[in-house]
């Protein structure tokens, strides 16, 4: 330690907690060569986090509803190493999932708090910041596909989603374990489903992931079976307002999670991306985070109009919103809803759709999907006409195809084996059938 160099530490807890006092003590004394600064809210920490100023390491009390995979996301963003205060026996989560460096207990001593400072946090001298810490690259986890499905209100998105998790959900391929979650702010999938129960779904979802990491089978338990269809459905938000429960973090992970316990999850999402780039309200962003998150992660995102000259326009302004979203053109799929079934009429849909996005190249040409029986089919909980499922999965299945050096890692999941080899096992049987 050189002159002038003291360890910068950020600190949050209930007022009255000893340990939080006594640290100050230990501060001001100088039995430690630390600044300690209180804060009494998340806010303020992550006010002083993204301030500027280089802080050592951020000591918060694990207790606290503020504490969560969020706060430490914040955190490790500006190199500030994060160290929970938290009863051994009382802790629910993992430190390592998290991104928490360590733990102590309440009654930790001055001799323990150095050795963790030394360990995980470095000293600031006037006028210096934190280098990046380094850390090993964990390999990456398999993940299923993921679907988006998103448009405008009464285009029949909801009902785009249902018919490609049934379709796929036919695919031996995906063995039986397809998701439909619903995850729009104004969720139709209940009422389409004619779900008797408001729980679990996907609020209880996220707020798993809040500080924890559910296994495969705690998520499935999660959804309900659609046994008429073959996927299983996660309920969506019971009041459009709840977004503001849903931690940016904490959703990401649980889409991870629900990619690592499913072989595909079709995403039903609202068709609003805007962020705070666009608005300038943080807010906006983190209610539409849902939407933002499923559309820039997604191996295909179909995007959903109805046939009509409004519901064209409306598809046109959707593509380029989404464009200037970031996503990439080769991931879209156009889809047009009760199209009709004069084959001249769809092609001058599809032609006014293209000189209406005609600076946008490489965009398909919109997939036309009519509407048979499909509100009966419905109201009796029965599978979607054919005539509405293939020619969703039929494009799909082209997409994927052209962008298959992105699928998942060989290896990394069972070896797939293709309907109608009876063969041997191995593989030189396989080629030779």
């Amino acid at each position: 330690m050189t002159a002038g160099e003291r360890y910068v530490l950020l600190g949050m807890a209930p007022a009255r907690a000893p340990w939080f006092r006594e640290v100050a003590q230990w501060a001001s004394s100088a039995t430690i060569a630390a600044e300690f600064i209180k804060c009494i809210s998340a806010d303020e920490v992550r006010a002083r986090l993204v301030s500027g100023r280089a802080h050592s390491a951020l000591l918060v009390d694990a207790d606290l509803p503020a504490f969560d995979r969020d706060l430490v996301a914040v955190a490790g963003a500006n190199q500030v190493p994060v160290i929970a205060v938290a009863e051994p026996q009382r802790r629910s989560w993992s430190a390592a999932d998290l991104g928490v460096v360590a733990t102590l207990a309440p009654q930790f001593g001055p001799g323990e708090l150095l050795a963790v400072l030394e360990a995980n946090a470095r000293m600031i001298t006037r006028g210096d910041r934190l280098p990046p810490l380094l850390t090993e690259a964990e390999p990456a986890a398999w993940r299923g596909r993921l679907i988006g499905v998103m448009g405008s209100g009464g285009t029949g998105a909801s009902t785009v989603a249902v018919g490609l998790a049934q379709g796929l959900a036919g695919d031996p391929r995906y063995g039986r374990r397809v998701l439909l979650a619903d995850l729009a702010l104004h969720g139709d999938q209940a009422i389409l489903h004619d779900a008797g129960d408001l729980g679990p779904g996907l609020q209880e979802v996220v707020e798993a992931h809040r500080l924890g990491r559910p296994t495969a089978a705690a998520l499935r338990a999660a959804t309900f079976e659609v046994p008429a269809r073959g996927y299983r459905l996660l309920l969506g938000l019971r009041q459009p307002s709840a977004w503001a429960a849903l931690r940016p973090r904490a959703v990401d992970a649980a889409l991870e999670g629900l990619r690592g316990a499913f072989q595909v999850t079709v995403a039903d999402i609202t068709g609003d991306l805007e962020g705070e780039a666009d608005s300038g309200s943080i807010e906006v962003e983190e209610r539409n985070h849902l939407a933002r998150s499923v559309a820039t992660n997604a191996d295909a995102l179909f995007l959903v109009g109805t046939a009509g000259m409004k519901g064209v326009h409306s598809l046109a302004r959707l593509v380029r919103h989404v464009l200037d979203a970031g996503v990439e053109p080769g991931r879209l799929l156009l889809v047009i809803t009760r199209a009709p079934r004069n084959p001249r009429t769809r092609a001058e849909i599809s032609m006014t759709l293209a000189a209406l996005l005609a600076d946008r190249p490489g965009l398909p040409s919109p997939v036309p999907v009519p509407e048979r029986k499909v509100d009966e089919a419905l109201r009796n909980g029965a599978a979607l006409p054919a005539a509405v499922v293939d020619p969703l999965t039929g494009a799909l299945r082209v997409l994927l195809e052209r962008h298959a050096d992105s699928a998942p890692a060989p290896g990394a999941q069972p070896t797939q084996i293709l309907p109608g080899s009876l063969g041997g096992w191995n593989d030189a049987d396989t080629a030779a059938g």
